[in-house]
């Protein structure tokens, strides 16, 4: 595996290495070792799979509060998303600063997401299945979340929003 620095403080591109031959191909997505040698998250709990059918639908951005803050490892094993991450540590040199990527079932690219981000996608391909591995426990109650459109943030979005659950339209405004 190739860790990628991507500019926003602890998050990382991680790119699995593909073993190819006739009969398809092999890739390692996951090793304690190689994750604690980046001083990464090995502990992974909960490991939760979304499935979207429409292209265009937007999950996030979704964020535990402390103490229940989660590290996630996610990737896209379908179809393909636009995956967004932004830092909401008050604390961090990275802090409102947003990043996105496109991760794909083709590409097999992971997002390395540490406690204090906000995460969220949209699928670019109907039938898109996302796997995450999570290193706390879901509690409803420190469940949280910015609106995918908060003007604080910015994010540009590839596609125009087909599907949206109520509860992302309806986080208030985002205050530090």
């Amino acid at each position: 595996m190739r860790f990628e620095a991507i500019g926003l403080d602890g998050a990382w591109l991680v790119h699995p290495e593909r073993m190819q031959d006739s009969r398809g191909y092999f890739v390692r997505t996951f090793c304690v070792n190689e994750f604690r040698e980046h001083g990464l998250e090995t502990g992974f709990p909960q490991h939760s799979v979304s499935s979207s059918s429409n292209k265009g639908t937007v999950r996030g951005m979704h964020f535990q509060r402390d103490p229940h803050g989660e590290v996630k490892l996610v990737r896209c094993l379908t179809g393909a998303i636009w995956d967004v991450i932004i830092d909401i540590r008050p604390e961090s040199p990275t802090f409102r600063q947003s990043r996105g990527f496109e991760l794909s079932g083709e590409n097999g690219l992971q997002l390395y997401i540490p406690k204090g981000f906000a995460h969220g996608f949209q699928t670019l391909h109907d039938d898109t299945r996302v796997n995450y591995m999570i290193s706390e426990f879901h509690v409803p109650g420190a469940a949280d979340g910015i609106r995918y459109n908060e003007p604080a943030f910015d994010v540009k979005w590839p596609l125009r929003v087909t599907m949206i659950a109520e509860k992302d339209l309806s986080w208030p405004d985002f205050k530090a």
